[in-house]
């Protein structure tokens, strides 16, 4: 059972396979998905990150959840010598980190109600667990950057996450807090994959933030493998990345 919706300004994939297979499953993560919208969308003024960012909200009045992210922003601030930052202009921007967040809880909540195989893809950032209809390892493409008609590599998936942070699509949103005035234009691509979405995303964000030399940081980070291409179309990736391509059929 495989549905896709239009959500937090992107396409929402979700495919469960097997017996496990429940369309009320399916519409109880879109709603969970809705849920994580209203509350940190920057684009909607009466969700909570949009009012903090006016004042109207006491950091004593934060809900459970909005300080959970905060301290979690804080964390991999900390984690990334200060290449992940949610301020900007004097405002809070914690996408860097929801969405790969959101993914991962909605995958929690499929495997509280006894999901064991699925794919949540969230705009290109997706968490997998078991196999896919086909009773295989479920393939994750990661597409090319310049072409994205055109998959470049395609990875063997059973329980790990994948995040990509890039240009290709929303421009130059993502900067180096370092040197925030000097646009990111080494490279063009890094994806992630770690234990779980969440950690993947955090990380991408932040190693992009790097250029360059984000493929390295993540190379020194243990449980996690990335794939990085630059500028010219080159690619680069980490030692372990090739455990999880998939053989050619």
């Amino acid at each position: 059972m495989k549905q896709t919706r239009s959500l937090m300004g992107m396409h929402i994939t979700i495919d469960i396979a097997g017996n496990g297979a429940n369309s009320k499953h399916i519409d109880e993560v879109y709603e969970y998905f809705r849920y994580v919208d209203n509350k940190f969308s920057t684009y909607k003024e009466a969700s909570e990150i949009s009012r903090i960012n006016r004042r109207l909200i006491r950091k004593s009045d934060y809900s459970p959840d909005m300080k959970l992210i905060l301290s979690l922003c804080e964390r991999t601030q900390r984690e990334t010598d200060g290449y992940f930052d949610i301020k900007h202009n004097g405002k809070l921007d914690p996408s860097g980190l929801v969405k790969g967040w959101s993914i991962w809880q909605a995958a929690n909540l499929l495997k509280r109600r006894g999901v064991e195989n699925f794919y949540v893809d969230a705009g290109g950032d997706i968490q997998v667990a078991g196999r896919n209809a086909e009773e295989k390892p479920w393939r994750v493409g990661i597409r090319n950057p310049f072409d994205d008609k055109e998959v470049v590599k395609v990875l063997s998936l059973s329980g790990e996450g994948i995040a990509t942070s890039g240009t290709a699509c929303r421009g130059q949103h993502i900067y180096n807090p370092h040197r925030p005035n000097e646009a990111i234009a080494d490279i063009v691509s890094l994806s992630v994959i770690g234990a779980n979405v969440y950690e993947a995303d955090r990380f991408a964000t932040a190693a992009f933030a790097m250029g360059s030399d984000g493929i390295y940081f993540i190379e020194s980070l243990p449980g996690f493998e990335g794939y990085m291409i630059d500028s010219r179309g080159i690619a680069t990736c980490t030692s372990g990345f090739a455990k999880y391509v998939a053989p050619t059929q």
